[in-house]
């Protein structure tokens, strides 16, 4: 007898075929038929209207430390996400070396800084009882509602090898020889490849660049060899370019990288927008070069748009604008009298706009941002307004109005900047870049900056974009963008598509309401820390490995979840 049938569903399969009405039935964990079913199951819906897809991937995630006290990788889950890759861009919570005890508190505050992730929800949450990267992988057996895969981190590496030295310091080669041993290590417990950052914004828990930004090209290319001394493996990485313009030596990096390991190697976020026409092709001419050298490089880019709030008072995208970082760690009423300066935040907006700010001068449009939360009665009914209007009535410039409203709440004042990329043109642009073969839709950092962001949403809001709005991709385009692809970049076996045999990871949805709801602060997190949290509407059943996770957007409780491990859930994917 079948575990479930579903009844005359509308299939998109997820390899961009023409979408096609059938029944599918589970069983065991799989699809076990598809076409005309009559034989008999233990329970049967009927979806006649609906579209019945896989379950869709999310290649670049931070749930390695939520998935303890949120087995279903919320909001992820609710928006048919059913695997989700870990570990990114060189951050991960194993190795920890057992000699000190005190490396466990450097990960949680490095994660809390760099990550965005609440430390009292790190330190209250997970249990903190492994050592090994293989004894982290065995903590999260059997109790996650969804599939998960983790890289393991660079920065780990590198603490686990030379303590407090991994900051500023170069390892010996007895410690490189070391480092590459954990790092096999790992591998062979699982880890699908090598993630690492030399990105500038990545600093510590103690405000230092993190540890894998010391690393030499030498010591990255030695881990990247390692890379492809085992199956089904990738690399991860993210350089100080990777929001803007690569340098050439950054291009010449990843290059090598690739190349040294002969596995695909992806990054984050390829930022599109029409206002930057050169930023598209400089970005992809890495992926270019790496075909020529025998690697592949694939830039993941996000496919909505997804605000971030900001504050004065909390650390944020502003403190990483050259020179604002100095002013914005001052205490409050320091920080306040400052920025009541006129020359002060002259010289703020002067270094704001100038090149060395990159990719952050577009967070320099203050008439454009809108007031969210405020704290005193100075600022009642700001909330929903826009500062340029704001200071209009007040006979203001916007920095200087958005100050005042911001000391009225001594600095707590929640602020939202509006997109700049929102235009035409940039949508146009979105859609041709989509069509490289080596752009990938992803980068929703799900997990991470859980009170500034929500990306998690990024699938259903696209589909519903899709279906309804822009329609810059049909659906089984778009369905495609968001399964096949991603499993087949790290090559899941039977995974990222509906077929005989292949894992019953589905997500059945409703195409005329398929959308996500609105970003919204809740306090679910241990210790009573705030998220941002978004709701899917139309989603009527998620299926993991064959269990039902989610039903009409209330989660079951079922916890049918695998971590992932490299060689036995992934195959290789080859770059020659």
């Amino acid at each position: 007898m079948l575990d479930h049938l579903i009844k005359g569903a509308t299939i998109v399969d997820g390899t961009g075929a023409p979408a096609y009405e059938a029944d599918l039935a589970v069983h065991q964990g799989r699809i076990a038929a598809l076409g005309r079913i009559t034989d008999p199951a233990r329970t049967t819906e009927d979806a006649h209207g609906l579209v019945l897809a896989p379950g869709f991937v999310d290649p670049h995630t931070h749930y390695d430390a939520q998935l303890f006290w949120d087995p279903c990788a919320t909001p992820s889950m609710h928006h048919g996400v059913t695997t989700v890759a870990g570990g990114n861009c060189g951050f991960t919570l194993a190795p920890l070396n057992p000699d000190r005890p005190g490396d466990a508190d450097y990960t949680r505050r490095m994660m809390s800084r760099v990550e965005g992730m609440s430390l009292a929800a790190l330190e209250q949450g997970a249990p903190w009882n492994w050592s090994t990267f293989g004894e982290y992988l065995d903590a999260l057996e059997g109790r996650t509602a969804v599939n998960a895969g983790f890289m393991v981190g660079h920065c780990a590496l590198r603490r686990h090898v030379m303590g407090p030295d991994a900051i500023g310091g170069q390892p010996t080669d007895a410690q490189l020889d070391a480092m590459l041993r954990l790092f096999h290590d790992a591998m062979d417990a699982g880890a699908w490849g090598l993630s690492t950052t030399q990105s500038s914004t990545h600093t510590d828990g103690d405000g230092q660049p993190v540890a894998s930004r010391h690393a030499r090209p030498a010591e990255l290319l030695a881990l990247s060899r390692a890379v492809a001394d085992h199956e089904g493996t990738q690399l991860e990485a993210i350089v100080a370019g990777c929001l803007d313009r690569f340098a050439d030596e950054e291009i010449d990096l990843l290059v090598e990288m690739t190349a040294a390991a002969g596995r695909p190697l992806n990054w984050n976020v390829l930022t599109i927008d029409s206002a930057v026409p050169d930023r598209v092709p400089r970005q992809l001419e890495a992926s270019e070069r790496a075909r020529k050298a025998g690697g592949r490089i694939v830039a993941l880019t996000m496919p909505i748009l997804t605000p971030m709030n900001m504050s004065l008072r909390t650390f944020c995208a502003l403190n990483l604008i050259p020179g604002w970082g100095d002013i914005l760690a001052l205490p409050v009423p320091e920080r306040i009298a400052r920025l009541r300066e006129p020359a002060v935040r002259e010289e703020m907006l002067r270094r704001a706009a100038s090149e060395e700010a990159g990719v952050f001068r577009r967070l320099t449009d203050f008439a454009r941002y809108v007031i969210g939360d405020t704290y005193s009665t100075a600022n009642a009914g700001l909330s929903g307004r826009v500062v340029g209007d704001i200071a209009a009535e007040r006979g203001q410039d916007p920095f200087p109005c958005l100050v005042e409203i911001c000391a009225a709440d001594d600095l707590r004042t929640v602020l939202w900047p509006m997109p700049t990329d929102n235009d035409p043109e940039s949508w146009a642009l979105r859609q041709r870049t989509w069509q490289h073969e080596d752009v990938m839709l992803g980068g929703s950092d799900a997990g991470a900056h859980l009170d500034r962001m929500c990306g998690a949403p990024y699938t259903t809001r696209f589909l519903g974009d899709c279906l309804r709005g822009r329609k810059l991709v049909d659906l089984e385009t778009a369905v495609r963008m968001l399964t096949n692809d991603p499993a087949r970049l790290f090559g899941l076996r039977d995974r990222g598509r509906i077929a005989v045999g292949c894992h019953a990871d589905l997500v059945l949805f409703d195409p005329e309401r398929i959308e996500a709801g609105p970003a919204t602060l809740v306090h679910d997190l241990p210790g009573d820390s705030p998220r941002l949290d978004s709701r899917a509407a139309g989603v009527v059943s998620v299926r993991v490995n064959g269990v039902e996770t989610v039903r009409d957007g209330a989660v079951t409780g079922a916890v049918p979840g695998k971590v992932l491990r490299s060689g036995r859930d992934t195959e290789t994917v080859r770059t020659r």
